[in-house]
């Protein structure tokens, strides 16, 4: 299955548009970006020796783990297309895994675990 690269980001923004609003409303300061792949550094640093094993990454420091003073550069989501296409049989699959990631990123980003996590 193929997806390009300009429909993919479309996708991760529409999922981005389908957040619940209360929940959209705290992203401040996270910017999400598409990737092909995740980069050797990246896998190193969440213990993966493959790219397709990873499908997103958080790339920040947790709401909870800030301090008061705090003044960061933008977080980031990173979202890995080559990696959730691969795993997707068609595109509805690939809609619902751009969601569950982008919500699981996100998720880190508010100091939640993966245990935390239901996806």
């Amino acid at each position: 299955m193929r997806i390009a690269t300009e429909e993919f980001e479309a996708l991760v923004a529409k999922a981005l548009d389908q957040l619940p609003r209360e929940f959209a409303s705290l992203l401040d300061n996270i910017a999400v970006v598409v990737e092909d792949e995740a980069s050797p550094e990246d896998l190193a640093d969440v213990g993966l020796e493959h790219p397709d094993e990873l499908l997103g990454l958080y790339r920040g420091i947790p709401l909870t783990e800030r301090e008061s003073s705090f003044a960061p550069l933008p977080d980031q989501v990173v979202l890995y297309r080559h990696s959730i296409v691969g795993l997707c049989r068609n595109r509805r699959e690939v809609i619902r895994e751009v969601r569950d990631t982008l919500v699981h990123e996100i998720g880190h980003h508010f100091g939640l675990s993966d245990e935390d996590m239901p996806f």
